[in-house]
């Protein structure tokens, strides 16, 4: 399967849709050992004068390691057909399996990172900036704490530059 590459402003979709019904995969490593994750929280926008997907991770993720330490990541969208990958990958470790395998998910190298042939829609992030969420910083008393974190560690945003995108040929 190949990818071709375009102008992000090729692109028209509901971010809303695309990230939070749909889901993506959050994959970073190389191609000899890398680890992906399945997400649903996430922003697309303009910061700085670039391009940015933000991300969430958190730190007892086995992605989280993966992503600290790598400059590059990528955000991959799947078809319905891919939904039970998809799921599978949000809930099972890459610590106790090879959730390519276990998934029929074929990993491939792309830019500076690893994807999947599979994927219809692919970005490539470079990391700009990260910082943690934490209590003290919500500003509403609406409960968003004990409803989703509760005993879960808070997450790591990842404020990250779309470096480039890449569609299924």
């Amino acid at each position: 399967m190949a990818f071709r590459k375009i102008d992000i402003s090729e692109l028209t979709f509901n971010p809303f849709d695309k990230i939070g019904k749909q889901w993506m995969l959050i994959t970073s490593g190389n191609s000899e050992k890398y680890n992906t994750m399945t997400a649903s929280w996430g922003q697309l926008g303009v910061l700085w004068n670039k391009n940015i997907l933000t991300c969430y991770i958190r730190p007892n993720r086995y992605t989280y390691g993966f992503i600290e330490k790598e400059e590059y990541f990528t955000a991959s969208f799947f078809g319905e057909e891919y939904r039970k990958a998809l799921s599978f990958c949000g809930s099972h470790s890459g610590r106790d399996c090879d959730k390519a395998k276990e998934t029929g998910l074929n990993s491939v190298k792309i830019d500076n990172s690893v994807t999947f042939e599979e994927a219809e829609l692919v970005f490539v992030c470079r990391k700009l900036y990260s910082y943690d969420l934490q209590e003290s910083g919500f500003l509403t008393n609406d409960g968003i704490p004990a409803q989703f974190f509760g005993s879960d560690p808070y997450h790591r945003a990842y404020i990250s530059e779309i470096v480039g995108v890449y569609v299924k040929e």
